[in-house]
């Protein structure tokens, strides 16, 4: 009997990686098809055209804003959603729907997350809960905001949403003016109370800073959960998490919706093998047991409610779940990757410089409105 093999693609992190190599190694023993995982980085995953590595790999860890792009080029299957029942129901906030487009599911979650807030419990006898408190942190150079591209638009999505303007996915103008620039200013005020690296710097940059033992840094407000700093052991300062703070006295809504999805990709000659990995690695049994014990964020709420798997963490799911149904899910349109680029290039260079607000804002606006047009 010939052994199937499959080759997959993932990011490279402990988090992105280390779950599914370890998932692989049981579906090997329990099915014979044999997974082998390659890694790109951050930047990449959140950038790098999915259609190229469809002519490489079987399965494709992608993040959500892809699916519109992915559609056009036909370069994913869609999955049969009578088998996603579970999955679905499982799903921690939009997770699950925010890889459906166009009447098809093209990629499953198996990774939840969104921007929540990081904190030194070491330090602080309790997360901040206000922005007064995290500017008072600040103040005091004790705060780190990560704000390379696409993070500081992410920023800016997230307190918009938060102040009760989420972005309007299908336009014209995707940000309301007036909030989106006192946003801006708040931004601004920020940046200029923190270490100015953090302009250059993705989550895993700031959290490896954030975990030294002689880092300054005691509070993050928004930052995307990675689950493994909230480890004991995992590095010499295990970090807290909590829900984003209060925000002009608004609570943890509208948080720009991160995590991945596994997808299964239209060139593979292994398709239904594919799907069938996908399918048992995103329910509930792989989530809440080898998943998460190997250094998974899981995306299904069988893990984020288990005792034992929140206890390992620290309570991280707990602690950010509030977060995390309240996310807000970004556009997913054709054209909308190019535009996050862009637009978080021209938003780091404009927050650095003395454009009005409401210049900056126009910026972003003209470039999503070409981005629908295309």
């Amino acid at each position: 009997m010939t052994t199937i093999e499959l080759k997959g693609m993932t990011w490279d992190h402990p988090r992105g990686y280390e779950p599914l190599a370890a998932c692989s190694v049981l579906w090997k023993q329990r099915t014979g098809v044999d997974i082998r995982w390659d890694r790109r980085s951050l930047q990449d995953f959140e950038a790098f055209p999915v259609d190229q590595l469809a002519r490489q790999y079987d399965l494709i860890v992608i993040d959500h804003p892809h699916v519109g792009q992915v559609t056009r080029e036909g370069c994913l299957l869609p999955f049969d959603e009578a088998r996603l029942g579970s999955i679905a129901r499982g799903s921690v906030g939009r997770s699950f729907p925010s890889y459906h487009w166009q009447g098809r599911q093209w990629a499953l979650p198996i990774d939840a997350a969104t921007q929540v807030l990081a904190w030194r419990p070491d330090r602080l006898e309790a997360a901040p809960s206000d922005w007064t408190q995290v500017l008072e942190l600040a103040r005091a150079g004790r705060v780190a905001l990560p704000l390379r591209p696409p993070h500081s638009l992410m920023c800016l999505y997230t307190l918009c949403a938060q102040l009760g303007a989420p972005g309007r996915v299908e336009g014209p103008e995707l940000f309301d003016v007036e909030i989106a620039s006192e946003v801006c200013e708040r931004l601004r005020q920020l940046i200029g109370l923190i270490d100015p690296k953090c302009l250059s710097q993705d989550p895993i940059a700031v959290f490896e800073d954030m975990a030294r033992r002689d880092s300054r840094i005691d509070c993050v407000p928004l930052i995307y959960g990675y689950v493994n700093y909230a480890w004991q052991d995992f590095r010499p300062v295990r970090l807290g998490f909590a829900d984003i703070p209060a925000f002009d006295g608004n609570g943890p809504r509208g948080s720009a919706l991160g995590g991945t999805g596994i997808a299964v990709s239209a060139r593979s000659a292994h398709a239904e093998a594919a799907f069938d990995f996908a399918v048992w690695v995103a329910d509930a049994e792989a989530q809440r047991g080898p998943f998460a014990a190997t250094g998974g964020q899981p995306g299904h709420s069988a893990a984020w409610e288990d005792d034992a798997v929140n206890r390992s963490a620290g309570d991280f799911y707990r602690a950010t779940r509030e977060t995390l149904e309240g996310a807000w899910v970004r556009p997913r349109h054709d054209g909308y990757m190019n535009f996050q680029q862009a637009a978080s290039l021209k938003l780091n260079a404009a927050l650095r410089s003395d454009l009005p607000a409401r210049a900056i804002v126009d910026i972003l606006n003209t470039l999503f409105r070409e981005s629908l047009s295309r």
